[in-house]
């Protein structure tokens, strides 16, 4: 068997990024490639296509060994590309990333902008550096990593999307058209998230769900002169808020229905108090105005709030006029959009489900009610690796950051965890990546830790050797 040599794998990295990732990368920045959502003319623009069409000619200029490329285009749906790598050992490693951008942003700095690549000390600036071009860079180039030592690795796959800053509306159906091709991998990798500072690798260990939708409360068919109808018609939006303290408690902010919250085990606290020490107690500060407090106080408190316990927010409204054009007029109706974080391993479908018979049923003052929730998406909760394949990623976070990796808890949602942990249940996942403190996805400003993503590369290299060793050890 081929010793593995550390030393070399970093220098070819290193090499790898600076003499052909950054230049490939940097051409990629430059493609106004925006999500279908923000492009309705997508198609004819042509963008989508140029950013796949880049990232296909930097894979051409590899030595890479046993590589096949495809790209696939159902009618109406953004592209998708399809790079696989054959394996010359046992298992399969499915790794996930995407090429669409957010819209472009105000705010940039002097010299600098979303379609220019700007290399400034250890920064790439440009839309899509960090969210999420480099992604599939890294990931090809941690298995070049390997087959430039002659180290057997597994066949890999990677699923290269362009809608996802759109929710991935059509990654379902390609996973459909592409099941034969995909197979069935037993480690999915998805380099799209970061952490809380770029000392060490941090490893998503969850994701919130959501379930958010309208909220309408109507009373009448007409507007009513506040001076003969107020105090006797019931108000829309005092109905509102009444229906509102069926799922959370006016006083506290506390999520009542028990069926909204999940157990937090001993072990996601121990880690979670890991984190809140390396903050130094210290959790993200907030933007809260002189005098304002917190609903929760305790930095441990917060932490598990924002990340994995149920939290409601009111993020939009209808039927209500602005103030300078509001009369006395008792209004009509209340609709609220309405927004629900769910813990993970909550399900987001039948929580959807009772939140509308919640809201609907039993109408105070026989209002006519409705709650229909259309934005529904599962949280993430990964599975454990096995032990020896952590064991080994935290070696490897050992030999290039200097320090282990560190789990990680995060309270925002990214739908297609949950649609490829639901397409791939016996699987593990490894969900990583790059971002982290001043990248400022999706603002101005965004920006990729050049010194970060070469790390990634090499651990992400690790963790592949590793599951090939582990299922060659292991067979199924």
């Amino acid at each position: 068997m081929t010793q593995f040599d550390h030393s070399r794998l970093s220098d070819f990295i290193d090499r790898k990024w600076d003499e052909s990732v950054l230049p490939s990368l940097s051409e990629f920045i430059e493609i106004p490639a925006l999500s279908p959502s923000f492009d309705p003319e997508w198609e004819e623009n042509g963008y989508l296509d140029a950013a796949i069409e880049t990232f296909i000619s930097w894979i051409k200029s590899l030595s890479l060994e046993r590589v096949s490329i495809s790209v696939h285009r159902l009618k109406k749906r953004s592209p998708l590309l399809l790079v696989t790598i054959n394996g010359d050992s046992e298992g399969e490693v499915l790794f996930y990333s995407h090429l669409d951008k957010q819209p472009e942003a105000t705010g940039w700095s002097d010299g600098k902008g979303p379609w220019k690549a700007v290399v400034e000390d250890d920064w790439l600036f440009g839309r899509g550096s960090v969210d999420d071009g480099y992604g599939g860079y890294a990931g090809i180039l941690s298995i070049l990593g390997l087959q430039e030592q002659g180290i057997s690795h597994p066949t890999c796959r990677f699923l290269i999307e362009t809608g996802e800053e759109s929710g991935s509306p059509d990654l379902e159906l390609y996973l459909d058209e592409l099941k034969s091709h995909l197979g069935t991998p037993d480690l999915v990798i998805v380099l799209d998230t970061g952490g809380m500072d770029y000392d060490r690798l941090w490893i998503t260990q969850s994701l919130r769900g959501i379930v958010a939708g309208t909220l309408s409360v109507k009373v009448s068919s007409v507007g009513v002169h506040s001076g003969h109808g107020s105090g006797v018609m019931p108000s829309s939006f005092r109905l509102a808020r009444q229906l509102l303290s069926r799922l959370e408690d006016e006083n506290t902010g506390e999520i009542l229905p028990e069926w909204l919250h999940s157990e937090i085990s001993d072990d996601m606290k121990e880690t979670s108090s890991k984190i809140i020490e390396l903050k130094d107690g210290k959790i993200k500060d907030f933007p809260l105005l002189d005098g304002v407090k917190k609903q929760v106080e305790n930095p441990l408190d917060i932490f598990l709030t924002m990340n994995l316990k149920p939290s409601l927010s009111v993020i939009g409204a209808d039927g209500i006029p602005s103030i300078e054009s509001a009369g006395n007029v008792l209004r009509t109706n209340t609709d609220l959009k309405i927004s629900i974080r769910t813990p993970p391993g909550v399900d987001a479908t039948k929580v959807a489900r009772k939140v509308e018979a919640l809201l609907e049923e039993n109408p105070p003052n026989g209002a006519h009610v409705s709650a229909k929730m259309t934005e529904v998406a599962n949280g993430f909760l990964a599975p454990d690796l096995p032990e020896k394949v952590a064991s080994d990623l935290d070696a490897a976070c050992v030999e290039f950051y200097g320090k282990p990796s560190m789990d990680l808890f995060i309270g925002g949602t990214i739908p297609v965890m949950a649609m490829l942990q639901s397409r791939y249940s016996n699987s593990k996942f490894i969900i990583t990546g790059a971002g982290g403190p001043g990248g400022n996805a999706h603002g101005p400003d965004e920006k990729l830790h050049i010194p970060t993503a070469k790390k990634v590369t090499k651990c992400v290299s690790l963790a592949v050797k590793s599951f090939a060793d582990y299922r060659r050890q292991n067979p199924i």
